[in-house]
């Protein structure tokens, strides 16, 4: 027993230091600035090592939670989501009132529900875990002192609520259908047998309450308002952990519906992703706000995701791994370099004409948004090129030849609107004196550390490629 207690260290890290940090701020309000923040960092970076230094030679435990390769690899890299949260945080906080206890714990909290929902094999285990991180994502994007945060927070609880509702009912047909909980055998169940129908049913709604969370049309329309209004770090923090977190759920669900009757919603998940490439896209061209923009492209990055989903046998589970920590630096990477280029105080730097000449005023951010925005483009020789080529690869093989076909149209066209934020970094005059950055030093560690990350994953990809080749799960318990 005591084997699966040191499986189960990367969740113990982040739920300990949650209570702890509670803990702390119940005994005494004030601590000095690095003391909660370098408990939250602590406390990520221990989940993350315990996970990735394999201390258990289980693969699962007591049959609820995966701890194979490829939920580990899930949760070094929410773990490590988390800990550059908190190092973009540190200082934009503690400007905005937000600096104190609840807040790094709330955040270890909402981790600890991504990592959850990663490597769930029970249904139960997953809806948890789905509670756990929305929740606290709804206290952290209404903690800081920024404008529409409160209203961000609103819709978000609201409209995941409805999505909580849609999975609660879709896990009780699941259960009706199969007569068991665990994910596998549930999807497992052949169309035609006697359950089929009602676990297709159930398997549609759970699809539509993940559809929520992770932005896909027609479940998209809370997205823009949010990102708009939540603190540039938890917006980050909620593209690249919770998305991520769901995204390698949708792929366990997606190999173990294979076996079942989950290759009779193919057609709705074609029609998903494409849908959700053309209108994140499309949309974000009218945008003027450079965060609503972003809400809409992490929409059509969820849309390329999906793609390669559906090529979960043919090469698409590598496609998404690989993806998936491209796409948490570059979402990181923009949402930090937004909290630094902002005021101290009050709202975020929103607009698109505010970002007039910052090139010449603040060029270490500047260059960290623009490579960003260069990598989220699909342009060479970033991480994002490199991803892009290995999702439609994947694609292409498993004879999806039409999505390929418009995801790439849709990065053609998205190349205008990303280019469009560079330009008025380096090639317009500034309006006026650039606010003082409120990163600092912190921040700026996290900075670079991302910006080399995303060019090394696009000039020598091999090396994470080779890694997730040897961790991509053959089985559900993966």
């Amino acid at each position: 027993m005591h084997l699966e207690w040191l499986a189960i260290m990367p969740q113990l890290f982040l739920a300990g230091g949650g209570l702890l940090i509670f803990t702390l701020g119940a005994i005494r309000r004030q601590y000095p600035d690095c003391v909660l923040p370098g408990l939250a960092l602590i406390a990520a970076l221990g989940s993350a090592a315990s996970a990735g230094f394999r201390l258990s030679a289980g693969t699962d435990f007591s049959g609820l939670l995966a701890f194979g390769g490829y939920a580990r690899f899930y949760m070094v890299l929410i773990a490590m989501v988390t800990a550059f949260s908190v190092l973009f945080t540190f200082r934009y906080a503690g400007d905005r009132g937000g600096g104190r206890d609840e807040f790094y714990a709330i955040l270890l909290f909402a981790a600890l529900g991504m990592v959850m929902v990663a490597s769930a094999l029970h249904w139960l285990f997953f809806f948890l875990g789905l509670e756990l991180l929305s929740i606290s994502l709804y206290v952290l994007i209404a903690g800081l002192e920024i404008e529409q945060s409160e209203e961000a927070a609103l819709k978000y609880f609201v409209m995941g609520a409805v999505s909580s509702g849609f999975l609660t009912f879709g896990i009780a047909l699941v259960y009706a259908g199969s007569g068991t909980l665990d994910i596998a055998e549930s999807l497992a169940v052949p169309a035609a047998a006697a359950g089929g129908p009602v676990i297709l049913t159930g398997l549609g709604l759970i699809l539509a309450g993940v559809g929520f969370k992770i932005s896909l049309v027609p479940f998209h329309l809370w997205t823009p308002d949010v990102y708009q209004g939540a603190p540039a770090p938890v917006a980050g923090f909620l593209a690249a952990g919770s998305k991520i977190a769901l995204v390698a759920a949708l792929l366990r669900f997606a190999l173990a519906g294979a076996k079942g009757g989950g290759e009779l919603l193919v057609p709705v998940l074609w029609a998903a992703a494409a849908l959700t490439m053309i209108t994140g896209n499309i949309t974000a061209l009218a945008q003027t706000d450079l965060k609503r923009l972003l809400g809409y492209s992490s929409m059509a990055h969820m849309g390329y995701l999906l793609m390669a989903v559906l090529a979960v046998r043919q090469g698409g589970a590598e496609a998404v791994m690989f993806y998936s920590a491209i796409y948490a630096a570059m979402e990181l990477g923009t949402f930090g370099s937004i909290a630094a280029l902002s005021d101290k105080k009050g709202s975020d730097r929103d607009a698109l004409a505010d970002y007039h000449g910052l090139g010449r005023s603040r060029p270490g951010w500047a260059a960290v948004l623009a490579l960003c925005l260069f990598s989220l483009a699909g342009l060479p020789p970033t991480g994002g090129f490199f991803g892009k080529l290995v999702l439609f690869e994947a694609t292409i093989r498993a004879g999806f030849t039409g999505l390929p076909l418009i995801g790439m149209a849709t990065a053609i066209i998205s190349i205008f609107f990303y280019l469009r934020v560079v330009v008025f970094l380096y090639m317009e005059p500034p309006q006026e004196e650039a606010a003082v950055a409120a990163g600092g030093r912190v921040a700026g560690f996290a900075g670079a550390v991302l910006f080399l990350l995303i060019l090394w994953l696009g000039v020598i990809p091999a090396p994470v490629l080779e890694l997730v080749g040897r961790l991509v799960p053959r089985t559900v318990g993966g």
